[in-house]
């Protein structure tokens, strides 16, 4: 009886041991394959469940069977299907990298080089242009100059104008007055190389420099002891600079030009008379002695004490000294201040006496004086 109560009791406990075991060898089964992604599976296993799963384990390991039964055929219908979606989201989604690679590329694709600016269009006067011409208003042009001879009867005229230059912005005309026993072309272009040191200003101006009596020791004037002779002389230098431009028609500016004389040695007296007697007072703005000061101290004095905005440079070695401290004396007593600087806008008005540098020799002076190229100097200071 006891033995019959425990089979009994025995046979409920062991139905449940043995559906413990099968529901734990399922769940090994179930975990121990990473094919299987089936949620509702793992989180509510049944019976019915377990029991499908073992007659048909191929639905969950992605293993389907070659039979031509229902359930096969649903299941690989639904692992078509799913693949499909992955294939186009994998589709899509190479699409987009494509699309995020070729903005990328196409921000950071270097932009081709932009052509290079055009060169900026030259102004002015493409190439230089020196030359001697014959004035009829020159100091020395014929007897009625008051002297006859070789020496006293070369009429010509150095011009020049530099490459750059140009009629249409402000300018300055540049008269340059030689010393004695000298010509244009040995002395003036060649040795004191004037043409080549307006070029290397820079600045806007022309060349006229006349010729005196030819390589003879005198300073004689000729026609610019004359009344208005150097306005005369100006006008006509305005048309023949024009010319040699090759428009006639800018003479009108040329003539309109502000005027600076520089005067070498001997030039001093022909540069006295034109500013007392030239009748072109008002377009001379400046005055330069290079070692010039041999007389005409009260006549200098005169034009700069009332001169209306030009200035006055006199730079001067040994042999001119005395005369440039007296003229700064008598400027003094006329309430004029100078100084011994040149220093920058002397155009403004200023007043100097320069000294030259020790080792400057007056035959020179046009090429060495205060510095190399004086003239080229004095005119980047206007």
């Amino acid at each position: 009886m006891q033995q019959s109560v425990l089979r009994d009791l025995g046979r409920p406990t062991a139905i449940v041991g043995l559906l413990l075991f099968v529901f734990l060898g399922c769940m090994w089964c179930v975990m121990s394959d990473r094919n299987f992604a089936s949620p509702a599976v793992l989180m509510a296993p049944s019976s019915a469940a377990a029991a499908e799963m073992r007659s048909s384990p191929s639905l969950y390991t992605g293993a389907i069977p070659r039979s031509n039964s229902t359930a096969a055929e649903e299941v690989r219908a639904r692992f078509a299907a799913v693949n499909g979606v992955i294939a186009r989201q994998d589709i899509r989604q190479d699409a987009r990298q494509d699309t995020r690679q070729d903005d990328r590329t196409q921000r950071v694709r270097v932009q081709p080089a932009a052509a290079p600016p055009a060169p900026p269009r030259q102004t002015g006067l493409k190439q230089a242009k020196t030359t001697l011409v014959d004035f009829r208003t020159a100091p020395f042009s014929s007897p009625s100059a008051g002297v006859t001879g070789d020496t006293f009867g070369d009429p010509r005229v150095l011009l020049h104008i530099p490459t750059g230059f140009d009629i249409t912005r402000p300018a300055v005309m540049v008269v340059f007055f030689h010393g004695h026993n000298a010509t244009l072309q040995r002395d003036v272009m060649r040795r004191q190389q004037v043409p080549a040191q307006i070029s290397a200003s820079g600045i806007n101006a022309v060349l006229v420099a006349p010729q005196f009596a030819v390589d003879a020791p005198t300073s004689n004037p000729g026609r610019f002891a004359e009344a208005g002779a150097f306005a005369r002389f100006a006008d006509e230098a305005a048309k023949q600079l024009a010319d040699l431009m090759g428009e006639p028609a800018t003479a009108r500016k040329f003539a309109a030009m502000p005027v600076v004389l520089v005067a070498y040695s001997g030039g001093y007296y022909p540069a006295a008379m034109v500013l007392s007697r030239g009748g072109l007072r008002n377009r001379v703005r400046g005055l330069v002695l290079l070692d010039a000061l041999y007389g005409e101290v009260d006549r200098f004095a005169s034009w700069i004490s009332s001169r209306n905005a030009g200035f006055f440079v006199s730079a001067y070695t040994g042999s001119t000294r005395r005369l440039n401290g007296e003229l700064e004396r008598a400027l003094a007593e006329r309430n004029v201040a100078s100084n011994s600087v040149l220093k920058q806008n002397i155009w403004r008005g200023a007043v100097t006496f320069l000294p030259a540098a020790p080792n400057a020799e007056h035959r020179d002076f046009v090429t060495r004086a205060w510095v190399s190229n004086p003239i080229k100097d004095l005119l980047t200071k206007l």
